[in-house]
């Protein structure tokens, strides 16, 4: 039997942290279908085995009227730690969390955090803080500061939305120069990796990157322009994750162009879903849509780079 340690140099080995949604690619199957969950992945250059575990297994996205399922607590996770553990399981490359909804939770994930780098020192968290949007919160207030007092120490790469990064940076952004001195005061705190997803000035989208290569040195920073489609979709924060930590484990220095594959292939997949609902009749401003996931795989694995980064000089 090979174990973690011996498997280490042949595959890329992630634990996602996310949803189990039954009925749509969302949350933790979007990721999973992202990665493809053992197999062979050209953006990632090798295998990518990937071990999950959900704090929500329901049946439907909360967005329909009704869902059904299970709550897993903190010890509960714990327990499935202390399982791989006695197998020998714990050698993993990456750790990716999206939506948390209790601190309990989010405090087992800092334990599981510790417990991966003491086994290898070199995982990268890669953290979706997932908390709210367009000034709205989806978590309780709780949250806010244990994501701002212990999460962000701790990650590798940081990915929140204008909103949230304004919670974690006490900070108003209302202009390109705030967003980059928000990555500025996240990177202060802790991850050399950042990008803030979406960022809506006076009517213009962007995603601004920043990466600090080295404590002390200047961040690299850039933005793309989105286009905006009027249209709101289900799965695009947690795909937008999934699609940044893939990019930038195969290009780990040049995070730009990571950007600039992971807004190329969420941009033909959102493209290919409103074209979908399209043919069908359905009026994509009426309601949430559902990613075509499964129907845009080539344009997840092979993007054409549509979307350029403009480095911040």
């Amino acid at each position: 039997m090979l174990f973690q340690s011996e498997l280490a140099s042949h595959f890329r080995l992630t634990i996602s942290r996310e949803n189990h949604i039954f009925r749509k690619k969302v949350g933790k199957l979007a990721k999973l279908e992202k990665f493809g969950n053992g197999s062979s992945d050209p953006f990632l250059g090798s295998a990518l085995r990937d071990w999950s575990s959900s704090e929500y297994s329901i049946s439907y996205s909360p967005g329909y009227p009704t869902f059904k399922g299970q709550v897993l607590n903190g010890q509960q996770l714990w327990e499935l730690i202390e399982g791989l553990q006695e197998n020998d399981l714990l050698y993993y490359t990456h750790l990716l969390t999206g939506y948390i909804g209790s601190v309990s939770f989010l405090s087992t994930v800092l334990e599981v955090v510790n417990k991966l780098r003491s086994v290898n020192p070199k995982l990268k968290y890669v953290c979706d803080p997932v908390m709210g949007d367009e000034g709205k919160l989806y978590v309780p207030p709780e949250l806010v500061s244990v994501y701002r007092e212990k999460v962000v120490p701790v990650a590798s790469m940081l990915t929140p939305n204008q909103f949230e990064a304004e919670l974690l940076t006490n900070l108003r952004i209302e202009s390109e120069k705030d967003g980059r001195e928000a990555c500025n005061i996240l990177h202060a705190a802790g991850p050399p990796m950042v990008v803030l997803t979406s960022i809506n000035i006076n009517g213009n989208l962007f995603l601004i990157g920043s990466h600090q290569k080295e404590k002390g040195l200047s961040p690299e920073q850039f933005k793309i322009v989105i286009p905006k489609i009027p249209a709101y979709f289900t799965g695009t924060g947690d795909l937008t994750t999934a699609l940044l930590l893939g990019w930038s484990n195969k290009y780990p220095d040049n995070l730009d162009k990571a950007a600039e594959l992971a807004v190329s292939s969420l941009q033909a997949l959102l493209q290919r879903t409103i074209n979908d609902y399209k043919s069908a009749g359905h009026d994509p401003k009426s309601s949430s849509l559902e990613i075509r996931l499964i129907q845009s795989q080539n344009d997840i694995r092979n993007p054409e780079i549509k979307f350029r980064a403009e480095r911040y000089t």
